[in-house]
């Protein structure tokens, strides 16, 4: 099975949302970062990609119909080569309230991990893959750098609408509901239920709680077993 549609926008420009649009229309399933989430073989292929070179794109996609969001969205351009026929979508937003909400959400889960999650392998890899996909990758370090991060998120907006051909790429914004997306994908308008909006700031940002929680367990295992031991030796 070969992509039928690129995602091109970043994380944070809408993504999730039009993962569940172009799922809902029929394009099953759409890859998205989420994707990896639980699934060890996705890990480890983007993990290759990022940091091995590998470019097995037939057999990473195996199963998806879509692309949105990053990992892929680093590689749009290799798609669109590899996909000749897949249309290109590139989700569009201003790039200040982009840089405030990625900082809050997927920037914040990144530096929030705790060391001992290097531990556990699959966690590990994901990581390394997420640090030079992305953090590294697109922003050369300096996402911390709101002014920097915002010119390459500007950059690669123009970048994609100079390097795809004006009839394989819609700008998409999602406030615009199904109306531009279907034209442009050449399928109904659904009359059954209204453009997916999904908002998931909030559960990223409790996931970033846990996490954090999570971080202080080995001290606070390490503070029981001197607690313990102390007590051992008291009696």
């Amino acid at each position: 099975m070969a992509l039928e549609i690129i995602g091109a926008g970043f994380g944070r420009t809408g993504t999730m949302s039009l993962k569940f649009a172009l799922e809902h229309l029929g394009f099953v399933k759409c890859h998205h970062m989420t994707s990896l989430a639980g699934n060890r073989k996705l890990v480890y292929a983007w993990h290759d990609v990022a940091l091995k070179g590998s470019r097995d794109w037939d057999a990473l996609f195996e199963g998806f119909r879509a692309t949105v969001d990053w990992p892929s969205t680093a590689y749009y351009r290799e798609l669109m080569e590899h996909y000749p026929d897949a249309k290109v979508i590139l989700t569009a937003r201003d790039a200040e309230s982009w840089y405030r909400s990625a900082s809050e959400t997927i920037y914040a889960v990144s530096r929030a991990l705790p060391a001992w999650f290097q531990w556990i392998r699959p966690l590990a890899a994901n990581s390394e893959m997420v640090e030079a996909t992305i953090w590294q990758g697109e922003f050369g370090g300096r996402f911390e750098d709101s002014q920097a991060a915002r010119e390459v998120f500007r950059k690669h907006v123009e970048d994609v609408k100079a390097s795809v051909p004006a009839e394989r790429l819609l700008v998409f914004n999602v406030r615009d509901g199904w109306e531009p997306l279907c034209e442009f994908l050449g399928v109904p308008v659904p009359e059954d239920r209204p453009f997916p909006h999904v908002n998931d700031s909030s559960v990223i940002k409790r996931a970033i709680r846990i996490i954090r929680i999570a971080g202080m367990v080995p001290y606070v295992l390490l503070a029981a077993g001197v607690l313990w031991s102390g007590i051992g030796f008291l009696l």
